[in-house]
Protein backbone atom coordinates (compact mmCIF):
# COMPACT_ATOMS: atom_id res chain seq x y z
CA UNK A 1 0.00 0.00 0.00
CA UNK A 2 2.88 2.45 0.82
CA UNK A 3 4.16 1.79 -2.75
CA UNK A 4 0.85 2.97 -4.06
CA UNK A 5 0.73 5.84 -1.97
CA UNK A 6 4.52 6.53 -2.87
CA UNK A 7 3.89 6.17 -6.65
CA UNK A 8 1.10 8.22 -6.50
CA UNK A 9 2.55 11.09 -4.75
CA UNK A 10 5.69 11.03 -7.14
CA UNK A 11 3.19 11.10 -10.04
CA UNK A 12 2.09 14.93 -8.19
CA UNK A 13 5.37 16.05 -9.58
CA UNK A 14 4.74 15.74 -12.98
CA UNK A 15 3.69 18.63 -15.18
CA UNK A 16 -0.21 19.04 -15.88
CA UNK A 17 -1.38 19.79 -19.33
CA UNK A 18 -2.72 23.41 -19.33
CA UNK A 19 -5.63 24.06 -20.02
CA UNK A 20 -7.40 27.43 -21.33
CA UNK A 21 -8.77 29.76 -19.20
CA UNK A 22 -12.37 30.91 -20.61
CA UNK A 23 -13.17 34.30 -19.61
CA UNK A 24 -15.27 36.98 -21.99
CA UNK A 25 -12.82 38.82 -23.57
CA UNK A 26 -10.20 36.78 -24.65
CA UNK A 27 -10.98 33.90 -27.14
CA UNK A 28 -8.71 31.04 -28.50
CA UNK A 29 -9.34 32.35 -32.26
CA UNK A 30 -7.89 34.82 -34.59
CA UNK A 31 -9.29 38.44 -34.21
CA UNK A 32 -9.18 37.97 -30.60
CA UNK A 33 -10.14 40.87 -28.91
CA UNK A 34 -7.37 42.18 -25.87
CA UNK A 35 -7.50 45.68 -24.81
CA UNK A 36 -9.81 46.79 -27.75
CA UNK A 37 -7.72 45.80 -30.14
CA UNK A 38 -8.15 43.61 -32.54
CA UNK A 39 -5.65 41.23 -34.21
CA UNK A 40 -4.98 40.88 -37.51
CA UNK A 41 -4.90 37.75 -39.64
CA UNK A 42 -2.04 35.89 -40.36
CA UNK A 43 -1.92 36.30 -43.68
CA UNK A 44 -2.27 40.28 -43.43
CA UNK A 45 0.78 40.46 -40.94
CA UNK A 46 3.22 38.40 -43.51
CA UNK A 47 1.77 41.11 -45.92
CA UNK A 48 2.76 44.01 -44.27
CA UNK A 49 6.31 42.49 -43.11
CA UNK A 50 6.85 41.92 -46.95
CA UNK A 51 6.06 45.11 -47.97
CA UNK A 52 8.12 46.83 -45.48
CA UNK A 53 11.18 44.13 -46.57
CA UNK A 54 10.65 45.62 -50.17
CA UNK A 55 10.57 48.88 -48.97
CA UNK A 56 13.38 49.06 -47.23
CA UNK A 57 15.88 47.01 -50.11
CA UNK A 58 14.22 49.09 -52.82
CA UNK A 59 14.63 52.04 -51.20
CA UNK A 60 18.22 51.37 -50.40
CA UNK A 61 18.99 50.17 -54.18
CA UNK A 62 17.44 53.44 -55.24
CA UNK A 63 19.49 55.50 -52.96
CA UNK A 64 22.58 53.87 -54.07
CA UNK A 65 21.71 54.37 -57.78
CA UNK A 66 20.93 58.34 -57.44
CA UNK A 67 24.02 58.80 -55.15
CA UNK A 68 22.14 60.08 -51.83
CA UNK A 69 24.12 57.51 -50.46
CA UNK A 70 28.00 55.47 -51.09
CA UNK A 71 27.56 52.17 -52.52
CA UNK A 72 31.38 51.92 -51.26
CA UNK A 73 30.83 52.01 -47.74
CA UNK A 74 26.66 51.16 -48.17
CA UNK A 75 26.61 48.75 -51.12
CA UNK A 76 24.11 48.39 -52.69
CA UNK A 77 21.37 45.26 -52.96
CA UNK A 78 22.07 44.70 -57.11
CA UNK A 79 25.76 44.75 -55.60
CA UNK A 80 25.42 41.73 -52.81
CA UNK A 81 23.38 40.05 -55.20
CA UNK A 82 26.03 39.93 -57.72
CA UNK A 83 28.40 38.86 -54.33
CA UNK A 84 26.06 36.36 -53.60
CA UNK A 85 25.91 34.57 -57.36
CA UNK A 86 29.98 34.84 -57.09
CA UNK A 87 29.91 32.62 -53.83
CA UNK A 88 27.70 30.30 -55.08
CA UNK A 89 29.38 29.85 -58.39
CA UNK A 90 32.60 28.91 -56.71
CA UNK A 91 31.21 26.77 -53.99
CA UNK A 92 33.37 28.19 -50.97
CA UNK A 93 30.33 29.27 -49.65
CA UNK A 94 28.50 26.24 -48.75
CA UNK A 95 31.69 24.98 -46.84
CA UNK A 96 31.84 27.73 -44.79
CA UNK A 97 28.32 27.64 -44.30
CA UNK A 98 28.58 23.95 -42.69
CA UNK A 99 31.65 24.70 -41.18
CA UNK A 100 29.32 27.48 -38.86
CA UNK A 101 26.38 25.15 -39.10
CA UNK A 102 28.42 22.03 -37.76
CA UNK A 103 29.93 24.29 -34.66
CA UNK A 104 26.44 25.94 -33.69
CA UNK A 105 24.68 23.00 -33.20
CA UNK A 106 27.46 20.82 -31.64
CA UNK A 107 28.31 23.52 -29.45
CA UNK A 108 24.39 23.98 -28.34
CA UNK A 109 24.13 20.46 -27.73
CA UNK A 110 27.17 19.54 -26.13
CA UNK A 111 26.44 23.77 -23.51
CA UNK A 112 22.60 22.72 -22.97
CA UNK A 113 23.67 19.04 -21.86
CA UNK A 114 26.45 20.41 -20.03
CA UNK A 115 24.61 23.11 -17.86
CA UNK A 116 21.89 21.19 -17.28
CA UNK A 117 23.97 18.60 -16.00
CA UNK A 118 25.64 21.07 -13.88
CA UNK A 119 22.20 22.76 -12.61
CA UNK A 120 20.26 19.69 -11.83
CA UNK A 121 23.16 17.95 -9.96
CA UNK A 122 22.84 20.95 -7.29
CA UNK A 123 19.68 19.85 -6.34
CA UNK A 124 21.90 16.86 -4.59
CA UNK A 125 23.89 19.37 -2.01
CA UNK A 126 22.65 22.37 -0.58
CA UNK A 127 26.14 23.32 0.48
CA UNK A 128 27.51 22.31 -2.72
CA UNK A 129 25.12 24.88 -4.24
CA UNK A 130 25.78 27.48 -1.91
CA UNK A 131 29.44 27.18 -3.13
CA UNK A 132 28.91 26.87 -6.39
CA UNK A 133 26.63 29.55 -6.88
CA UNK A 134 28.62 32.36 -7.34
CA UNK A 135 30.83 31.18 -9.26
CA UNK A 136 28.49 30.29 -12.38
CA UNK A 137 27.00 34.11 -11.80
CA UNK A 138 30.21 35.24 -12.00
CA UNK A 139 31.14 33.62 -15.44
CA UNK A 140 27.75 34.23 -16.29
CA UNK A 141 29.14 37.86 -15.92
CA UNK A 142 32.36 37.64 -17.85
CA UNK A 143 31.96 38.45 -21.56
CA UNK A 144 32.63 34.93 -23.57
CA UNK A 145 34.99 37.00 -26.13
CA UNK A 146 36.99 37.52 -23.55
CA UNK A 147 37.85 33.89 -23.92
CA UNK A 148 38.05 33.30 -27.32
CA UNK A 149 42.44 33.72 -27.80
CA UNK A 150 42.67 31.75 -24.59
CA UNK A 151 40.76 29.01 -26.18
CA UNK A 152 41.84 29.58 -30.01
CA UNK A 153 45.53 28.81 -28.45
CA UNK A 154 44.43 25.66 -26.19
CA UNK A 155 41.96 24.21 -29.05
CA UNK A 156 43.71 25.63 -32.31
CA UNK A 157 41.92 27.17 -35.00
CA UNK A 158 39.79 24.37 -36.06
CA UNK A 159 36.72 23.65 -35.33
CA UNK A 160 36.90 22.61 -31.57
CA UNK A 161 37.87 25.81 -30.43
CA UNK A 162 34.58 27.26 -31.90
CA UNK A 163 32.75 24.52 -30.50
CA UNK A 164 34.69 25.59 -27.03
CA UNK A 165 33.49 28.76 -27.23
CA UNK A 166 29.97 28.23 -28.31
CA UNK A 167 29.57 25.73 -25.33
CA UNK A 168 30.81 28.71 -23.07
CA UNK A 169 28.26 31.04 -23.96
CA UNK A 170 25.70 28.37 -23.30
CA UNK A 171 26.50 25.84 -20.84
CA UNK A 172 25.97 28.89 -18.03
CA UNK A 173 22.73 29.86 -18.90
CA UNK A 174 21.17 26.09 -19.05
CA UNK A 175 23.36 25.54 -15.82
CA UNK A 176 21.23 28.48 -14.20
CA UNK A 177 17.85 27.93 -15.97
CA UNK A 178 17.99 24.38 -14.33
CA UNK A 179 19.18 25.32 -11.12
CA UNK A 180 16.13 28.02 -10.98
CA UNK A 181 14.02 24.97 -11.98
CA UNK A 182 15.42 22.89 -8.96
CA UNK A 183 14.92 25.51 -6.19
CA UNK A 184 11.03 25.48 -7.51
CA UNK A 185 10.76 22.41 -6.67
CA UNK A 186 7.86 22.26 -4.33
CA UNK A 187 9.75 20.77 -0.94
CA UNK A 188 6.62 19.50 0.74
CA UNK A 189 6.40 17.10 -1.82
CA UNK A 190 9.78 16.02 -1.60
CA UNK A 191 9.43 16.03 2.15
CA UNK A 192 6.37 13.84 1.70
CA UNK A 193 7.81 11.52 -0.66
CA UNK A 194 10.57 10.32 1.88
CA UNK A 195 8.87 10.22 5.10
CA UNK A 196 6.79 7.51 2.36
CA UNK A 197 9.88 5.70 2.09
CA UNK A 198 11.10 7.50 -1.25
CA UNK A 199 14.78 6.86 -2.00
CA UNK A 200 16.62 10.46 -3.09
CA UNK A 201 17.16 8.94 -6.41
CA UNK A 202 14.00 8.29 -7.27
CA UNK A 203 12.91 11.88 -6.32
CA UNK A 204 15.88 13.02 -8.07
CA UNK A 205 14.31 11.26 -11.54
CA UNK A 206 10.42 11.13 -10.81
CA UNK A 207 10.37 14.93 -9.64
CA UNK A 208 13.32 17.06 -9.84
CA UNK A 209 13.87 16.15 -13.67
CA UNK A 210 10.29 16.51 -15.10
CA UNK A 211 9.67 19.95 -12.59
CA UNK A 212 12.66 21.39 -14.17
CA UNK A 213 12.43 20.75 -17.83
CA UNK A 214 10.02 23.81 -18.42
CA UNK A 215 12.49 26.02 -16.95
CA UNK A 216 15.68 24.18 -19.40
CA UNK A 217 13.55 24.26 -22.21
CA UNK A 218 13.15 28.52 -21.21
CA UNK A 219 17.01 28.65 -22.14
CA UNK A 220 16.87 26.95 -25.64
CA UNK A 221 15.51 30.06 -27.61
CA UNK A 222 18.48 31.79 -25.84
CA UNK A 223 20.89 29.04 -26.33
CA UNK A 224 20.83 28.35 -30.08
CA UNK A 225 21.46 32.16 -30.59
CA UNK A 226 24.16 32.07 -28.32
CA UNK A 227 26.14 29.14 -29.86
CA UNK A 228 26.06 30.66 -33.59
CA UNK A 229 27.27 33.58 -31.88
CA UNK A 230 30.12 32.00 -30.19
CA UNK A 231 30.93 30.05 -33.20
CA UNK A 232 30.83 33.37 -35.02
CA UNK A 233 33.52 35.19 -32.40
CA UNK A 234 35.79 32.14 -32.78
CA UNK A 235 35.61 32.43 -36.47
CA UNK A 236 36.46 36.55 -35.91
CA UNK A 237 39.36 35.35 -34.21
CA UNK A 238 41.24 32.81 -36.22
CA UNK A 239 39.51 30.32 -38.38
CA UNK A 240 40.33 28.73 -41.82
CA UNK A 241 36.78 28.28 -42.22
CA UNK A 242 33.34 29.94 -41.58
CA UNK A 243 30.83 32.75 -42.26
CA UNK A 244 32.68 34.70 -39.69
CA UNK A 245 36.31 34.08 -41.77
CA UNK A 246 34.26 35.75 -44.48
CA UNK A 247 33.03 38.43 -43.09
CA UNK A 248 36.65 39.21 -41.24
CA UNK A 249 38.40 38.79 -44.51
CA UNK A 250 35.43 41.01 -46.88
CA UNK A 251 36.07 43.59 -43.93
CA UNK A 252 39.70 43.54 -44.43
CA UNK A 253 39.65 43.84 -48.13
CA UNK A 254 36.60 46.79 -48.19
CA UNK A 255 34.09 44.06 -50.10
CA UNK A 256 30.88 45.87 -48.67
CA UNK A 257 28.77 43.78 -50.64
CA UNK A 258 30.56 40.27 -49.26
CA UNK A 259 30.07 41.76 -45.76
CA UNK A 260 26.44 41.70 -46.48
CA UNK A 261 26.25 38.36 -48.36
CA UNK A 262 27.84 36.46 -44.80
CA UNK A 263 25.47 38.49 -43.15
CA UNK A 264 22.48 37.49 -44.58
CA UNK A 265 23.42 34.19 -44.80
CA UNK A 266 23.66 34.49 -40.91
CA UNK A 267 20.39 35.92 -40.34
CA UNK A 268 18.88 33.11 -42.86
CA UNK A 269 21.17 30.79 -40.81
CA UNK A 270 19.72 31.97 -37.64
CA UNK A 271 15.72 32.27 -38.14
CA UNK A 272 16.05 28.79 -39.67
CA UNK A 273 18.06 27.54 -36.49
CA UNK A 274 15.28 29.05 -34.33
CA UNK A 275 12.56 27.84 -36.06
CA UNK A 276 14.23 24.48 -35.45
CA UNK A 277 14.68 24.66 -31.75
CA UNK A 278 10.54 26.23 -31.59
CA UNK A 279 9.16 23.80 -33.19
CA UNK A 280 11.56 20.66 -31.09
CA UNK A 281 10.81 22.62 -27.88
CA UNK A 282 6.64 22.45 -29.01
CA UNK A 283 6.60 18.86 -29.66
CA UNK A 284 8.79 17.68 -26.32
CA UNK A 285 6.64 20.15 -23.62
CA UNK A 286 3.23 19.51 -25.34
CA UNK A 287 0.95 20.84 -22.87
CA UNK A 288 3.20 22.47 -20.20
CA UNK A 289 3.93 25.33 -19.55
CA UNK A 290 7.29 26.97 -20.34
CA UNK A 291 9.07 29.12 -17.73
CA UNK A 292 11.24 31.77 -17.54
CA UNK A 293 14.87 32.71 -16.04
Amino acid sequence: MTQNVLSQTISLAQPLPSKPVETTNVRRRTGVVISGEKHWKPWVVWLIQAAILIAIVGGWEVAAQLGYIDPFFWSSPSRIFAAAIAMFEQGTIFQDTWFTFEATIIGFLLGSLIGAVIGLSLWWSVNAAAVAQPYIVVFNSVPKIALGPLIILIFGIGISSKIALAIAFTAVITALAAYAGVKAVDDDLVKLTLSLGGRRRDIFFKIVVPSSLPWIASSLHINIGLALAGAIAGEFISSQYGLGKIIMYAGATYDMALIWVGIIILALLATALYAVVSWLEHKLMKGQSIKTI
